[in-house]
C-alpha cells in the first residue's frame, strides 16, 4: 500500500504551484503599479498629431463677414439618401469636403493655391492659414481637423479591430479600451506598437505594468499605428496542449485528496 505521506506530496506540490502562480499573476495583470514613483510626464509626446501624406483634413474658415470668408471654404455637400420617382436625393447632415494631402505633403487650398502642410500639427496649420487669410478677411477663424485618424488593435484583446478616432490625443490605454481591454491572457508587460514615420517602420515594446510607460513617445498613438498584444506564456503553452488539461489536473487533485482520506 502506498504511504499516505507519499500521496500527500503531489497534492502539496500542486497547491504550492497554485499559490505561487496566484502571486505572480497578480503582479503581471495590474496596470501602472509604481505610480507613486513616476517622476515626470513627457509632454513632448503630447504635442498633437503631425500631418502626413495621404491624410484627410477638414478646414473651415469663418468670420464676422461670412460672405468674405466663403471663397476660402470648399463646397459643402449633403449625403445621398434614396431615390424613387424623383431620382437620387440629397439629404442628411451636410459635410465639409476633405482636403487630401498629396505624396509631397501639399494641399490645394482655395484662393491660396498650393500649401505645404506635412509635418505641421493641427494648431500650426491653423495659425499659418489664419495669417495668410487675414490679408483678405478681417479676423478669420480657422478650424482644422485630421479626419482619418485610425488605429488597429490586435492580439489578446476582447474586440480586436481598426478604430476611427475623433479625438486628437489617443493614449495606448484608451485604444485598448476601444478594443474591450486585454483578455486575461494578454501579456501586459510587452505590448508592441508599430508606427510608420517618414516612410520607415518603427516600433516599441511597452510595459503597461510600469507607470513610467507614460514617458514613452509611443504612449500617445498616431495615425495608422498598430497595437499588438502578445499572448502570455500560459496561453502559448495552452495552444500546444489539450485544452482540457486543466480539467484533468483538477480531477487528479480530487482523486488524490480522496485517496488520502481513504487511507487514513
Amino acid at each position: 500500500m502506498i504511504s499516505p505521506h507519499l500521496l500527500k506530496l503531489p497534492l502539496l506540490a500542486i497547491l504550492s504551484l497554485f499559490f505561487l502562480n496566484s502571486c505572480v499573476s497578480g503582479k503581471k495583470i495590474t496596470y501602472f503599479q509604481n505610480m507613486d514613483q513616476l517622476q515626470q510626464l513627457a509632454e513632448a509626446s503630447k504635442t498633437g498629431l503631425s500631418i502626413k501624406p495621404n491624410d484627410l483634413l477638414t478646414i473651415s474658415v469663418s468670420a464676422y463677414n461670412m460672405e468674405a470668408a466663403q471663397p476660402f471654404n470648399l463646397p459643402v455637400v449633403g449625403v445621398a439618401t434614396g431615390g424613387g420617382d424623383a431620382g437620387l436625393r440629397v439629404g442628411g447632415t451636410p459635410q465639409l469636403q476633405p482636403f487630401l494631402v498629396d505624396s509631397d505633403g501639399n494641399i490645394e487650398f482655395p484662393q491660396l493655391g498650393t500649401l505645404k502642410v506635412a509635418g505641421m500639427n493641427r494648431q500650426e496649420l491653423s495659425g499659418k492659414l489664419n495669417t495668410l487669410i487675414s490679408e483678405y478677411v478681417k479676423e478669420p477663424i480657422v478650424n482644422v481637423r485630421i479626419v482619418n485618424f485610425q488605429v488597429s488593435v490586435l492580439g489578446e484583446v476582447n474586440r480586436p479591430g481598426t478604430f476611427s478616432v475623433p479625438d486628437e490625443y489617443l493614449s495606448l490605454p484608451k485604444a485598448l479600451g476601444l478594443a474591450g481591454d486585454m483578455s486575461i491572457y494578454g501579456q501586459r508587460d510587452n505590448v508592441l506598437v508599430v508606427r510608420e514615420e517618414n516612410g520607415q517602420k518603427t516600433y516599441a515594446y511597452l510595459d503597461l505594468t510600469d507607470a513610467n510607460v507614460m514617458n514613452s513617445p509611443y504612449y500617445y498613438l498616431k495615425q495608422n499605428d498598430v497595437v499588438y498584444v502578445e499572448p502570455n506564456n500560459a496561453q502559448k503553452q495552452g495552444s500546444a496542449y489539450n485544452r482540457n488539461s486543466s480539467v484533468y489536473i483538477s480531477i487528479a487533485s480530487v482523486l488524490i485528496s480522496l485517496a488520502i482520506l481513504i487511507t487514513r
